[in-house]
């Protein structure tokens, strides 16, 4: 009983992912939810308290997913900077699921202000975030192939740059740019980690 439970939330929490990249956060109702998800509403609404709700858990559940798959991708690496190279072939993963991805996270964003849960998640992925940028900056320190002085800044920097060159690609509207806005992302990183050939 209990995994059908959680099959049919994952089914509800795909579908509002679905409806809020087509339709925009404000726009979507929770009638549309359980329209994409293909139930009825009384039962979203037994799942979930609200929309507030289901969004909550939509954002905990795919950004624990988005942080688990770049953890995973520079534990198979074996130096600072094939991990660097892995996290952004990961975080740049295609640009229709970058699209798809920052569109909804753009709109999710401009909620946070209003809702501690929300924020509460947003803080989580960003201090996920910023492991996987510690972790690779600890592993160029110990090669001696970064310079770094405030290694908590740098981490910071990495994510900024990354959220930056994300945003900006996805405002000029062109998928052929995703390669640029992905090598200049990476420059940009190894530049402030003073990286060492």
């Amino acid at each position: 009983m209990a995994k059908k439970a959680e099959t049919r939330k994952q089914q509800i929490l795909k579908a509002a992912f679905q409806a809020a990249s087509e339709k925009g956060y404000e726009s979507v109702t929770l009638q549309d939810i359980a329209d994409y998800a293909d139930v009825s509403k009384g039962v979203t609404n037994y799942y979930f308290k609200n929309k507030a709700d289901v969004f909550a858990h939509l954002f905990e559940w795919i950004t624990g997913r988005i942080y688990e798959k770049e953890a995973a991708s520079i534990h198979e690496q074996e130096t600072a900077v094939k991990m660097l190279e892995a996290y952004i072939n990961q975080v740049f993963i295609s640009p229709a699921e970058n699209k798809t991805f920052y569109r909804v996270y753009v709109d999710y964003l401009s909620q946070i202000k209003n809702n501690k849960a929300y924020q509460e998640i947003n803080q989580q992925f960003y201090e996920n975030c910023w492991s996987i940028g510690r972790s690779i900056i600890n592993k160029g320190l110990e090669e001696n192939v970064f310079s770094v002085n405030d290694i908590e800044e740098a981490t910071i920097s990495i994510r900024c740059i990354i959220d930056g060159s994300l945003i900006q690609w996805l405002m000029r509207e062109d998928d052929q740019l995703h390669d640029y806005y992905k090598s200049i992302c990476y420059d940009s990183i190894l530049r402030v980690l003073n990286y060492k050939e």
